[in-house]
């Protein structure tokens, strides 16, 4: 006899992901120290599915943990930045070349998100839309240990990127470059566009380690407070 398997959604992967939008979004600066109980009665949780989520988030790089004192928000560092963010422009051309050339129907789709990107302005939905764009345009990798890896590296970049355009008041936005793949994509050319993908995953680093340096400069993390 079979039985159905039923699709339930893990407690602790949807405590986690509240926790980590709560990080990316700012409602938990970097640095800080995670407040258990005041999270657990924000979430409507108890300790056990909140604490299995705190470990995940470690284990993700967005928090550490402290013994006798708890978890912390990782602080923001050019060195984990670096350590991430540079091997995108790695990973996304390689998934790009699995993928292949996409289909008429997918390139309109690109261009509808593009179209869209291009005319954003808050920070939260330039990024959204951006990581969007990205994930629709290796869509058709069939790799799919290769996707959950820019999956993560997308994840961990994220509160990097909206931190910048917060801070500086300055949204990054990837449209003429993301224009420059479809082009190619769309006479064929596969070289081009990957040539082209890990060109726009190298300009969005130099602003950001820029805006770390000066930060780290000028003293604009919270890191101290874990000491």
């Amino acid at each position: 006899m079979q039985y159905a398997i039923i699709d339930r959604p893990n407690l602790a992967d949807t405590v986690a992901d509240a926790i980590r939008e709560m990080i990316v979004d700012g409602r938990l600066a970097d640095g800080e120290r995670i407040n258990e109980v005041q999270i657990s009665a924000q979430l409507g949780v108890s300790r056990t599915p909140l604490r299995e989520a705190l470990n995940r988030l470690t284990a993700d790089g967005s928090l550490f943990a402290k013994p006798r004192h708890g978890y912390f928000v990782s602080p923001l560092t050019a060195d984990e930045f670096v350590q991430v963010y540079d091997l995108r422009p790695i990973l996304d051309p390689a998934a790009l070349r699995l993928a292949g050339p996409p289909r008429p129907a997918q390139l309109d789709k690109l261009e509808a998100l593009n179209k869209k990107l291009d005319a954003l302005q808050k920070p939260e939905r330039v990024v959204a839309c951006d990581d969007e764009w990205h994930r629709e345009l290796l869509a058709h990798c069939p790799n799919r240990v290769l996707l959950d890896m820019i999956e993560s590296m997308i994840r961990r970049t994220r509160r990097y990127e909206l931190a910048l355009m917060r801070e500086r008041k300055r949204v990054l936005n990837a449209a003429d470059t993301h224009r420059q793949i479809m082009t190619a994509l769309r006479r064929g050319d596969l070289d081009r566009a990957c040539a082209a993908l890990e060109r726009n995953m190298r300009e969005g680093r130099e602003p950001i380690l820029e805006w770390l340096a000066a930060r780290t400069k000028n003293g604009g993390t919270k890191k101290d407070a874990a000491a």
